[in-house]
């Protein structure tokens, strides 16, 4: 039993609502944590906690607040004894980051300015931040190890990350009893074996898997693989997807060792095994028995040829290590698609 369930306190998720702070939550729910979910609904839907609830037959303390709104997160500090934060809350976009950069840099240091001050007036020590393989940028080679030089990202939403971890870095220095956690997150995929919660994009999906899986339900005509002539062996991408129920398990490590421990620490969190775009897409088709019609088309502008993690910090310090496959990111994530083809929050459903 940890330390913070002795206390009888709950943990609080900003933006808990979204795909990686609702898998969290069943975790730490499962974990015997109290759980608290402060979320604006900007990228995400109140279903989600619904579901959420019927997945583990606990009720959830729901607050519909802006992260950045003091005077809103205050309240919920103080009608609630909170022991510790895992910060998902942020905008997570990387073209639109490019595009409406101020509007990223406003909310996401905002957020976490915000919920600095607030943790500080009612004496909450333990933080979770939930950050990005992207603050390591296009200069350091793969395996990507936490002591690389970060910062020089190629995008704002990268940039928020990075400004976010230095921050962060800092409070700890100037503030001795803070525990602090950097979790830098690979390529979550997958979804919760109930098929109850996933990813569930608005528009059309940045990310591979849920292309993949719209592609596979018939929301999308055919898949484009943005180049196939890079140094791998396929000749596409290669990137280190991670089982999000296997992510959700990361935080639950990481807020059992801010309990105990002052200081920062930072971790990687992956498989720290590469595959490629093509590996997900072929395992994809041999799990589900479907067939996923795809093209070539030409390199997108800042994708790496190859990025992965070292990820033997994680398993030495927080006693972590991913134990879901590719076959299983690849099988859970139909299973959510084909339950919710049309996304969480649809009465056609």
């Amino acid at each position: 039993m940890t330390d913070m369930k002795k206390q009888n306190g709950a943990v609080l998720l900003t933006g808990g609502a979204g795909y990686i702070g609702t898998h969290t939550t069943v975790a730490l729910l499962e974990a015997g944590f109290d759980v608290i979910v402060a979320d604006n609904f900007s990228n995400s839907c109140p279903e989600a906690i619904n579901r959420v609830e019927q997945i583990t037959g606990k009720k959830i303390k729901l607050y519909e607040v802006d992260v950045a709104d003091q005077k809103q997160l205050v309240q919920i500090f103080a009608e609630n004894k909170i022991t510790g934060v895992i910060h998902f809350a942020g905008f997570k976009a990387v073209g639109e980051s490019v595009k409406l950069p101020i509007k990223y840099y406003r909310n996401n240091l905002d957020t976490t300015l915000t919920l600095l001050e607030c943790m500080a007036r009612f004496g909450v020590k333990n933080l979770v931040f939930s950050s990005s393989a992207t603050v390591y940028g296009d200069e350091n080679p793969s395996p990507c190890v936490e002591t690389m030089r970060t910062g020089k990202c190629a995008n704002p939403y990268g940039m928020t990350k990075a400004f976010i971890e230095q921050i962060l870095v800092d409070v700890a220095a100037a503030h001795k009893e803070m525990s602090i956690v950097l979790l830098r997150y690979f390529n979550p995929v997958g979804a919760h074996p109930s098929g109850l919660i996933g990813e569930n994009p608005g528009g059309i999906p940045n990310n591979l898997m849920p292309y993949v899986s719209q592609v596979a339900v018939g929301k999308r005509d055919k898949l484009t693989i943005f180049g196939n002539d890079y140094n791998t062996p396929d000749g596409t991408c290669q990137r280190d997807f991670i089982h999000i129920m296997d992510l959700a398990q990361a935080h639950v490590k990481a807020i059992e060792f801010v309990e105990k421990n002052c200081g920062l620490d930072v971790f990687n969190i992956g498989t720290g095994e590469p595959y490629s775009v093509l590996d997900l897409v072929q395992t994809f088709e041999k799990v589900n028995g479907l067939k996923i019609p795809y093209e070539f088309g030409a390199r997108r502008e800042g994708d790496l040829p190859v990025v992965w993690a070292d990820v033997s910090k994680a398993a030495r310090v927080l006693g972590w290590k991913a134990e879901l496959n590719l076959e299983d990111m690849c099988r859970d994530s139909w299973n959510w698609q084909k339950k919710n083809p049309h996304g969480i929050n649809s009465s056609r459903n």
